[in-house]
């Protein structure tokens, strides 16, 4: 068995990239696309030849992602950081000191004691400390060959779809009640950039970790994303690309009409066998460090 090199040995970049596929996302109004650029007025969101790209923010991945390391966290023994602040107005009763008996230590209580948890110091606080995790938000493009995956860009196809609540009454003929109209994007296929501004060992792990998470569990309600879930929509195929791929070989990895090099293998099996197991081993002793600390306060 291959033995895990010092970390002070890994080299890692500052930059990760999560594929991600989807064969619908409607994240309400967050989809913001650039039809105004070339329409003049005269595009229809609705028609099926439209060639409009967009862009999708980072709020809503943010939080997507957020959740599968707090779950990572969480199954490895440590409290995550709670998002939410002790005395915010929440609609339920309860349910902050609900979460602390779940899994979760007060936001901003793990800085308080001299060492911040790896969920704060990725994502930072508000009027605190900036995290070290930027998520840039994904651009999209129906037309595949204008997108450039390692600038965390992806294919994605736009319309704006229309729900009709109809009437039950046999007089009214279905006569349409109520529409609702949706931002969506289908056959989402292509890249998350994320930044990290202090690379770690831990913090590779808990990417790792948490992707894996995400992708076992992404027929799980709550770990859908964004709306018209019991539609089918919200179901996301996450993968972590190897880190450790150059950006050529990630190119090559959504080129359809090209297989992996051996240089290509040669960095998976390194990354299975020798690096990835460092990071989780790094990521736990992070938790174990963080957890004791807590229970000495």
């Amino acid at each position: 068995m291959t033995e895990d090199p010092p970390l002070e040995d890994i080299s890692l970049p500052s930059e990760a990239y999560i594929a991600l596929r989807c064969d619908l996302l409607v994240i309400g109004d967050s989809i913001i696309t650039d039809r105004h650029h070339a329409s003049g007025g005269n595009y229809d969101p609705t028609d099926p030849a439209n060639q409009i790209g967009g862009t999708i923010p980072s709020f809503s991945l943010s939080g997507w992602l957020r959740h599968g390391m707090e779950r990572a966290i969480q199954r490895r023994g440590g409290t995550a950081c709670h998002p939410g602040e002790a005395n915010a107005n929440f609609k339920k009763s309860d349910v902050y000191e609900r979460d602390l008996e779940d899994g979760y230590h007060p936001k901003g209580a793990c800085r308080e004691r001299g060492t911040p948890c790896l969920l704060a110091e990725l994502f930072g606080e508000l009027g605190g400390p900036p995290g070290t995790l930027l998520r840039r938000p994904i651009r999209f493009s129906p037309v595949r060959s204008a997108v450039t995956y390692e600038d965390g860009e992806a294919e994605g196809h736009y319309r704006r779809l229309s729900r009709h609540i109809a009437s039950r009454n046999r007089d009214d003929g279905r006569q349409s009640l109520r529409s609702v109209e949706l931002d969506a994007v289908a056959n989402l296929d292509g890249t998350w950039y994320l930044h990290f501004r202090e690379p770690s060992p831990a913090s590779f792990g808990l990417l790792a970790a948490a992707v894996d998470f995400l992708a076992e569990r992404r027929m799980d309600f709550m770990h859908q994303l964004g709306g018209a879930r019991n539609n089918g929509a919200g179901i996301i195929e996450p993968t972590l690309c190897n880190p450790l791929y150059s950006t050529r070989e990630l190119r090559r990895v959504f080129n359809r009409s090209r297989k992996p090099t051996a240089a290509m293998d040669e960095a998976d099996e390194e990354w299975a066998d020798t690096v990835r197991p460092a990071c989780e081993k790094a990521l736990q002793t992070r938790i174990d460090a963080t957890d004791m600390e807590a229970t000495d306060a």
